[in-house]
């Protein structure tokens, strides 16, 4: 089974250089690895990789970025994966993920096993995700059974069949870091199959928080994206207003002891903006870009 790795990424070439090293290791290895990025000074010197990565550089943002990269796929593979650059996979990672996927033939995209995620924290260093990766790979029996059916995917490590994306893109109009485009994106693949979470495939998302859009920008998305891709159809409503509510209530709870990591103020105030655009009835995701 052939798969395809398209990693997105912008201001980060040292993670970048560390996603390539375990690429470089698995039991099975990618057919090929696309890495898309908006200059050549976001990639790293490029080794003797198998395969060699393709450099493909244009617009900015996450959807952007990751369209620029399917659409420069050479070949056909069997499977894409969607990987952060801030994930790393276990060495069996790409092995286990074709196991999965031809033991269900009607799935059509997977999420794999986190086996942390510092996107909840401060981040997980270098040496504490390969200690993690390695006490993984040393009981590397996968568990090839779905966990549960999702709805949307979580977009650090995702994983689609080919023929099921098609002609499906990611929403250029959610700007920069995207924010609700991985679910976007997946529920405009459900008619073809379903989606799930599974064990099979494992890895360790750093949630390195350099490069990473501003706080008022992110605080905007948090209202208007939800509402947007509501109106759209490809997130359920409570969802939506579940998910809004969440993010502008923790924003503003923790205003006066914010983490040192998350801009909270930046967040509470674009939040606000976001507000006041949805009571003009302007609901324009791209407008992040002007804020």
């Amino acid at each position: 089974m052939k798969i395809a790795i398209i990693i997105a990424s912008i201001g980060r070439p040292r993670n970048v250089a560390n996603l390539l090293d375990h690429l470089g290791r698995q039991t099975l290895a990618p057919s090929e690895v696309v890495i898309s990025s908006v200059a050549s000074s976001d990639v790293p010197q490029i080794g003797s990789g198998v395969p060699a990565p393709k450099v493909v550089l244009g617009p900015k943002g996450l959807p952007a970025q990751r369209n620029t990269g399917l659409d420069a796929l050479d070949g056909a593979p069997d499977l894409v994966a969607f990987f952060d650059d801030d994930y790393l996979p276990s060495r069996y990672c790409l092995e286990h993920m074709a196991a999965l996927f031809a033991r269900h033939p009607a799935l059509v995209g997977a999420n794999g096993r986190l086996l942390a995620d510092g996107i909840h924290g401060s981040g997980i260093s270098d040496a504490e995700a390969a200690s993690l990766i390695a006490d993984y790979d040393a009981d590397p029996a996968p568990d090839l059974e779905i966990k549960k059916r999702l709805t949307g995917l979580y977009g650090c490590n995702m994983a689609y069949r080919y023929s099921a994306i098609g002609a499906t893109r990611f929403d250029e109009r959610l700007k920069l870091y995207g924010w609700q485009e991985d679910i976007d994106f997946a529920a405009q693949l459900r008619a073809h199959g379903f989606l799930a979470k599974t064990d099979a495939f494992a890895g360790v998302h750093q949630g390195v928080k350099g490069a990473r859009t501003s706080g008022l920008r992110l605080g905007y998305s948090q209202v208007v994206n939800p509402v947007y891709l509501a109106r759209k159809g490809t997130m359920e409503w409570l969802f939506a207003l579940e998910l809004m509510s969440r993010n502008v209530l923790a924003n503003h709870l923790r205003l006066l002891r914010p983490e040192p990591w998350i801009d909270r103020a930046g967040r509470a105030k674009g939040n606000w903006i976001g507000f006041k655009d949805m009571l003009l009835g302007r609901i324009e995701p791209e407008r992040i870009e002007f804020l």
